[in-house]
């Protein structure tokens, strides 16, 4: 395929917000090969690893247990500088020093992948944790992780979202000491800020309570944004490396970093903003729309037109659902349509593309088949908590 055709970076905003990254085009096998290069090279010789969301919330984790193990601080001095899936930077005319705490990025979709490489990879009685993720089945990941602790001495699985209790007891079960949070009140660096058994300095605290504020949508410290932003752009080393340094309080390039990458994203969020519907629906007012974009902010637009919840549908497929105080089943409705999450912030990827053709589709009529089914379980939702169904309601 011509690079040109996948590269979106010369492109007009408005097309590109309509299609996925390149890295969408990358075939599985080539990015499932990448993956476990990367894991095996920074489980050599590791006394710890941790398999995390890349998200702030994630990222925080693996820094708060690398500082309680006391691993070492490879700190950049700009972005790029401290890229843990690539061949080391030389920061000030040295090498930085491997970690003894592995980081292994992982997805609710790919964490099983993660734990089967600390099984294969990692030395014998490496410390394991688990941050920031919940499988909706444990047969998703109990082969895998059951290798993974054949080879730990311990495992902690620290989160904050919603757990099947069975998928809990199984996870028990097998080994893991496992501490959820609850999902309105505390994120998964909250957790495992108060599970570890260290003496966090106080900056560590305020990391958590920033990326609490984020990560549970309460919008009252403007430097959560800038974390969100930051885990997002940034290599999940860098992100790691910097926050364990400065905390929530991130450097001046790394603002001057965020002002440049914003120019862009507030284009997108405009794109995304101008395509959105309101549609009512049993008495709701549904919020929907299609974008490459950073969907808090899109939803909090919808919000601000008066939706009860929002639904950002993304060109990969995926899409984010954001409710409100009037709204808090958002995790019930994703759950119908292959994801999950918590009452008020969830995300899902409907099942709906069989081969490349159905992208297209997805492309061309702005996410129309995804809209549909998301609505659809929006629908059954309301209807369950109503006593009726959705058939009965036409």
């Amino acid at each position: 395929m011509d690079e040109r055709l996948i590269a979106t970076d010369e492109m007009p905003l408005a097309r590109k917000s309509l299609l996925p990254g390149a890295g969408f085009f990358l075939p599985d096998p080539v990015e499932e090969d990448v993956e476990e290069e990367s894991a095996r090279a920074a489980l050599e010789g590791a006394e710890a690893a941790v398999v995390a969301d890349t998200d702030a919330d994630g990222l925080a984790c693996v820094a708060l247990v690398r500082e309680a193990h006391g691993d070492v601080r490879n700190v950049p001095d700009g972005p790029g500088e401290a890229d843990g899936e690539t061949a080391p930077e030389l920061l000030d005319g040295v090498e930085p020093t491997p970690h003894r705490v592995a980081l292994l990025p992982a997805s609710p979709h790919d964490l099983e992948d993660q734990l089967a490489h600390v099984g294969e990879y990692a030395p014998e009685g490496i410390a394991l944790y688990v941050c920031d993720l919940a499988p909706d089945r444990y047969e998703y990941v109990a082969e895998e992780l059951e290798a993974a602790l054949a080879v730990a001495d311990g495992a902690a699985w620290y989160d904050h979202h919603r757990w099947d209790p069975d998928v809990a007891d199984a996870v028990r079960e097998a080994g893991v000491e496992l501490v959820i949070g609850d999902s309105d009140e505390e994120c998964s660096a909250d957790v495992v800020y108060r599970s570890l058994a260290y003496e966090f300095e106080p900056i560590y605290e305020e990391l958590a309570a920033v990326t609490r504020d984020h990560d549970l949508w309460l919008r009252e410290d403007p430097r959560s944004d800038d974390l969100a932003d930051y885990a997002y752009w940034a290599e999940p080393e860098e992100y790691v490396e910097v926050v364990r340094e400065h905390g929530a309080d991130l450097p001046d390039w790394v603002r001057e970093y965020l002002t440049e990458r914003r120019i862009e994203k507030e284009g997108l969020i405009e794109q995304a903003v101008s395509r959105a519907e309101l549609r009512e629906i049993d008495g709701y007012t549904v919020g929907i729309t299609y974008g490459r974009c950073s969907q808090n902010e899109v939803a909090e637009a919808m919000r601000e037109r008066g939706a009860d919840v929002s639904v950002v549908v993304k060109p990969a497929g995926s899409a984010s659902i954001r409710g409100t105080d009037a709204f808090e089943r958002c995790h019930e409705v994703a759950g119908l349509v292959g994801g999950g999450g918590h009452p008020k912030a969830a995300g899902c990827k409907p099942d709906v593309h069989d081969d490349m053709l159905d992208y297209a589709h997805h492309w061309t009529t702005q996410g129309a088949v995804t809209k549909r089914v998301i609505l659809e379980a929006f629908r059954r939702v309301v209807a369950e908590s109503d006593g009726t169904s959705a058939d009965d309601e036409g």
